[in-house]
């Protein structure tokens, strides 16, 4: 962002009394474009790559880390550099050691894998960053996009290296899934495996890049950055800043998802600042071992309304076929299938079934928890005032 945008969002915030000035930035599920105290992962990452810029293809690569250390961030900030440097043929590279011309050209794709699951949309995706022309997005088949890859990579002097994200989650694009789609371009492409855990299919001798969890001092730093531009000048103290960071213990996601709840709330209030009160909230609203708020957005609109008239209604000691049935009196959808969404979401662990206590015999009812932060869900996810989408599937769910 330049110089002057960010003094006139910040006098415009001024004037209109806001403490949220930006809240894409402040987004917990917003990447930046360079990834804060991550340095030497950054050089890790182009070590194991090295191979690039001699106009070829690095070995198989996997990128791990725990939970909020910036895996996603760290990839798609190289990957997005690489592709200005690299993405077209005959573009001078330089660097301390050499300088000269590479002769091929070299493509970086990013691929979300809870976004991307389909052949149809895994080949969409390579092609929009490899080709010049326009990809469709509909009207043409798996078959004749994956014949388009292939010609796009027919030179031998056209490479792409292709990051798999959260390939190791639940209803995402498995690494084994991509190695098998992209084996009719196997000789000029590369994959990247991003995830908690490298995939068993790459050897123990493959480089690995271990991103490790945040120190508390580079979190104050990732806090403060996003804290100077996502709020008003003066709306956070330092003193919460290392609070939050020491809370956090290293979680980059869950920090910055108590920090935009923590905003959300005070906004709400009224005030001019984020107060310990508000953070207190905030933090309380974010579950031990949280999932990822990007994972309950990526999700079909439909699941996500559930989700939404889930955390709005008193889910405490309600069975789950209660907890369907007033969900579906808010909506278009049948009990049946709003239970059957819910079951599904347990057992890919977004909400987390919770044995009810019971004095007769048979068998024990449980109810739902929430393992994502709902402020932020809210503010972020759909508006609870869109008309819902059809369900898809039938409307069977097991019995509770």
């Amino acid at each position: 962002m330049e110089l002057r945008e960010r003094i006139a969002r910040r006098r415009s915030a001024r004037q209109d009394r806001e403490i949220l000035v930006d809240r894409d930035y402040l987004s917990p599920v917003v990447h930046p474009a360079d990834p804060i105290g991550r340095g030497p992962v950054l050089e890790q990452l182009l070590d194991a790559l090295e191979a690039v810029f001699d106009g070829e293809l690095p070995p198989p690569i996997a990128v791990v880390g725990p939970a909020g250390a910036g895996t996603s961030a760290i990839v798609t900030a190289v990957f997005d550099a690489l592709n200005e440097q690299l993405g077209e043929s005959s573009r001078s590279i330089g660097t301390t050691t050499r300088a000269g011309r590479v002769g091929s050209s070299t493509w970086f794709v990013y691929v979300d894998g809870r976004r991307v699951e389909s052949a149809f949309a895994l080949y969409r995706t390579v092609l929009s960053v490899l080709s010049s022309e326009p990809v469709p997005e509909s009207g043409v088949g798996t078959d004749d996009l994956r014949d388009r890859l292939q010609r796009q990579l027919a030179r031998p002097d056209r490479h792409a290296v292709v990051a798999v994200d959260h390939h190791d989650e639940p209803e995402t694009l498995a690494y084994e899934r991509a190695r098998e789609l992209l084996a009719p371009v196997t000789d000029s492409v590369s994959i990247v495996a991003v995830g908690r855990e490298a995939p068993d299919e790459l050897a123990a001798e493959q480089p690995t890049v271990t991103v490790p969890a945040y120190r508390d001092h580079e979190l104050v730093e990732v806090i403060s950055d996003r804290a100077s531009t996502g709020l008003a000048a003066g709306a956070l103290d330092h003193e919460s800043v290392r609070e939050l960071a020491a809370w956090a213990n290293g979680n980059a996601h869950d920090a910055l998802a108590a920090l935009f709840g923590a905003a959300v709330v005070a906004s709400r209030d009224g005030s001019d600042r984020v107060a310990a009160e508000h953070l207190e909230q905030a933090k309380a609203d974010v579950p031990d071992d949280c999932v990822h708020l990007d994972r309950v957005l990526s999700l079909s609109e439909t699941r996500q309304r559930v989700l939404l008239d889930l955390v709005a209604i008193d889910a405490a000691d309600r069975p789950i076929r209660d907890l369907a049935t007033e969900i579906a009196d808010r909506s278009s959808l049948t009990a049946g299938t709003v239970k059957r969404f819910l079951y599904e979401l347990a057992d890919h662990g977004v909400v987390e079934r919770v044995p009810l206590s019971t004095t007769g015999s048979g068998r024990r009812p449980s109810t739902l928890a929430v393992r994502f932060p709902t402020i932020a869900f809210r503010t972020l996810g759909p508006s609870p005032n869109e008309t819902d989408e059809p369900a898809d599937g039938d409307d069977t769910a097991p019995a509770s």
